[in-house]
């Protein structure tokens, strides 16, 4: 009987092909003919992995599951976040200098006629409302960052003038003469009246005086002559709450000073714009206290 014995080299060969099938996912199965030669190898494939299984037969381990690894994609481009909204400084409801300022240099491009008063009221959303859709800006009537940067560019430093048109301008020391006694105290430096008593402030208020060739005259005084409804003789305008202290000069309420601001002018008295403050200093005054008026 004759014995067949392959080559080495078949075998070296079977055994090559079949650890390279094992890799790729298949197996080789070598075989021989009914003579003992060597025929082309059989490949049997394996069962396929699932997505979710990581295969461990290569290693010699058993499959093993877990999540499927992502396969690498590209980055989509990164997107710029969108610009927070200007900051919002100043709206209707609030007051300050931040608002007076604001209502000056709106006067200065006639965007606002009246003020300033430090008042965020109707008139200066309006006004900035307007400004805004001139400049192609959200026409919101709130002054925010953006709108404020433009109106400043365009405008210059509102003076003291300018700020306290009005009035309400801070009021200074008071003079030394008013730290004694019930003093009337009114500076006309910064346009203001002190009501004064034993050197304490209790009420100040903004004061204009009389024009170049009227001027209200300076020095110390005392109220001599009171009344509530008075009609000027000379100049037939009415005086409410006149409390006299120098010939025809008084200090009074003044409609054309609430209406006007410092535009207009008295001919020599110390005109009041608050009503409601002339109206309680008026009830607070006495026959024989004192008046300062200094610069």
């Amino acid at each position: 009987m004759r014995i067949s014995r392959r080559p080495a080299a078949v075998l070296a060969s079977a055994v090559s092909l079949t650890a390279l099938a094992a890799l790729c996912g298949c197996t080789v199965q070598p075989s021989t003919d009914a003579d003992g030669k060597a025929r082309a190898p059989v490949h049997v494939r394996l069962p396929e992995q699932t997505p979710g299984q990581v295969s461990g037969q290569v290693s010699g381990l058993p499959p093993v599951s877990g999540p499927a690894v992502p396969t690498p994609t590209a980055q989509h481009p990164s997107i710029a976040p969108a610009a927070p909204p200007p900051r919002v400084l100043w709206s209707r409801g609030d007051s300050g200098p931040g608002v007076r300022e604001l209502q000056a240099r709106l006067r200065q491009l006639q965007w606002l006629f009246d003020g300033p008063t430090g008042s965020y009221d109707d008139l200066t959303e309006q006004a900035v409302r307007g400004f805004q859709g001139k400049r192609g800006l959200p026409q919101t009537g709130r002054a925010d960052s953006v709108t404020w940067q433009r109106l400043v560019s365009m405008t210059h430093p509102p003076g003291t003038w300018e700020l306290y048109l009005m009035g309400g301008q801070p009021a200074g020391a008071p003079d030394p003469r008013c730290l004694t006694g019930r003093v009337l105290c009114i500076d006309k430096t910064t346009r203001t009246l002190r009501w004064m008593v034993d050197g304490r402030t209790l009420s100040t208020t903004a004061v204009r005086f009389g024009a170049q060739y009227t001027p209200t005259r300076e020095g110390v005084f005392h109220v001599y002559w009171k009344a509530r409804h008075w009609v000027s003789t000379l100049y037939h305008s009415p005086m409410p709450y006149a409390m006299f202290f120098s010939g025809g000069q008084a200090v009074h309420y003044s409609y054309d000073f609430a209406a006007r601001g410092y535009a207009g002018g008295s001919h020599g008295c110390v005109n009041v714009r608050d009503e409601t403050a002339i109206a309680q200093l008026f009830a607070q005054v006495r026959m024989g206290d004192k008046v300062v008026v200094y610069w």
